[in-house]
């Protein structure tokens, strides 16, 4: 229906009334019925024609009968080059020969619209999917004829009339399979009452439970004595536990058997009976083999005493209702993680050591802690080797000299008086001061402690070149003499 546009001149005049959001045209609206109508984009729009141009593909035009200037020299086409020629390369092009020329293709000039281009469907022919179809029902043709025919050994062709017949029981056998497959809706069974408050919200601090969105658990229980790790570790032991663990093993079982195709699949729901009894017998039969193989080994290997149950050794064990929780990797959580090991050897000893290179450190040297030695991959001597190292440390730094001096001291005995006759010629304090003076001068000749770590003074050094007799001297022979040489 095509609008209806006001050709009077008083058309152009804008009513100023009008907001400017309404009477503002679009910038990809712009032609030539805007200078008649500036309300052109507000009116009621025909149709588009060119919504549905697309190109022909694969239509050709009337082939030549010569070749013509210009033309590809490979097919003589005359809308391409030689170059973008997409037929076979011939030994003998269509220039030179001038036989078999090709048709030239349709070229288009299609000019689409904005809508036309960002048409996802634009040029879609409806008949290629038939090819789709026809295959899809070629493959459940095929399917069903090797179901009906597996019982005769030979596959059979279904005919029309009971074609429904088998659709309806296939629909009904895929409907009883996706109640037990495990692709079905987790919307049901992760549904809980409005009443019930959430497990993450029983215990806010940082510390407790925390919870796993994704599964709807509580994972890396910190606090254990807050409410929410109570309530999670109930949860996690009942559902590892009685009969909801056996309930699980039956549900696996009755997975893997639908899965695998066996011939004795069972149905959790449908028949529980049967699905049971066949998972004791397989289970049963998985034992006995375990048992024959077992006893097959001891026969051939021998060790059976090894086996027989000790009596002392159960008795130790006792039970314990402690509860412990294992994360995904086999840890205790809440308990502190271990420290990992590098790929290199640690904590190995050799030549008798107790602790390892490195384990002891003194005067800028790495050593042993166990003997105090300073030498790598040295035999270990003990304690012996740490009074050693010891009394060695106290003779380089002269400890052991004032040790010394300081036992001198305290060993030598206090001066005692004599008592001397009265008609002697010397007195008693003569006598003393006689003994003290020479005490006195053998002690000056000794070096003291200090000396010894201060080092030879210039007097001491001056004293001694003038004491101390000269080898190459020719008078020194003569010293202390009083003969005369002639």
């Amino acid at each position: 229906m095509a609008s209806k546009k006001p050709a009077d001149v008083a058309s152009k005049e804008k009513n100023e009334y009008i907001p400017s959001f309404i009477s503002k045209k679009p910038f990809y609206l712009e032609g030539p019925d805007s200078e008649n109508d500036y309300l052109e984009h507000q009116r009621l729009q025909t149709a588009t024609p060119d919504q549905s141009k697309w190109y022909d593909r694969g239509k050709r035009l009337g082939a030549a009968t010569k070749f013509r200037k210009g033309a590809c020299e490979n097919c003589g086409a005359m809308t391409h080059k030689t170059k973008e020629c997409l037929s076979r390369p011939r030994a003998k092009g269509a220039k030179w020969s001038g036989k078999d020329i090709q048709a030239d293709e349709v070229v288009q000039d299609i000019q689409l619209g904005w809508d036309a281009k960002r048409d996802r469907w634009n040029g879609y022919d409806a008949t290629e999917y038939r090819a789709v179809i026809q295959e899809y029902e070629e493959l459940e043709n095929l399917k069903k004829s090797a179901k009906s025919g597996a019982a005769d050994g030979q596959p059979k062709l279904i005919e029309n009339g009971d074609e429904d017949e088998v659709l309806e029981q296939e629909e009904a056998k895929y409907a009883e399979e996706s109640d037990m497959g495990r692709q079905q809706s987790t919307a049901t069974r992760n549904l809980r009452l409005r009443e019930d408050t959430a497990k993450y919200l029983l215990n806010l601090d940082l510390e407790s439970a925390k919870y796993d969105p994704k599964t709807r658990s509580m994972v890396d229980m910190g606090a254990q004595a807050d409410q929410a790790a109570a309530l999670v570790a109930e949860d996690n032991f009942m559902r590892a536990s009685g009969d909801a663990a056996e309930f699980e093993k039956a549900s696996k079982y009755a997975w893997e058997s639908q899965e695998r195709g066996d011939k004795n699949k069972t149905h959790l729901q449908a028949n529980p009976t049967s699905g049971e009894y066949f998972r004791r017998k397989e289970q049963q039969e998985s034992d006995a083999k375990r048992e024959a193989h077992r006893r097959q080994l001891l026969e051939k290997y021998g060790g059976e005493q090894y086996l027989q149950p000790n009596s002392l050794k159960d008795s130790t064990i006792t039970e314990s209702e402690r509860y412990i929780e294992y994360d995904e990797s086999g840890a205790i959580k809440g308990a502190p993680k271990a420290i990992a090991k590098t790929k290199y050897p640690e904590d190995v000893l050799i030549n008798n050591h107790t602790s390892v290179w490195g384990s002891w450190w003194k005067n800028f040297q790495w050593g042993y802690a166990c003997c105090h030695s300073t030498v790598k991959n040295s035999y270990c001597t003990g304690e012996e080797g740490k009074e050693a190292f010891e009394q060695a440390n106290r003779i380089r730094t002269g400890a052991e000299l004032e040790a010394l001096e300081s036992r001198r001291a305290i060993e030598m005995p206090p001066p005692q008086r004599t008592a001397t006759p009265v008609g002697s010629g010397k007195s008693s304090t003569t006598q003393n001061e006689v003994e003290m003076s020479g005490k006195t001068e053998a002690l000056a000749k000794k070096r003291t402690l200090t000396e010894m770590k201060g080092g030879v003074s210039e007097e001491e050094l001056e004293a001694y070149k003038r004491s101390r007799g000269m080898a190459d001297d020719p008078m020194a022979h003569y010293l202390g003499k009083d003969e005369l040489v002639s």
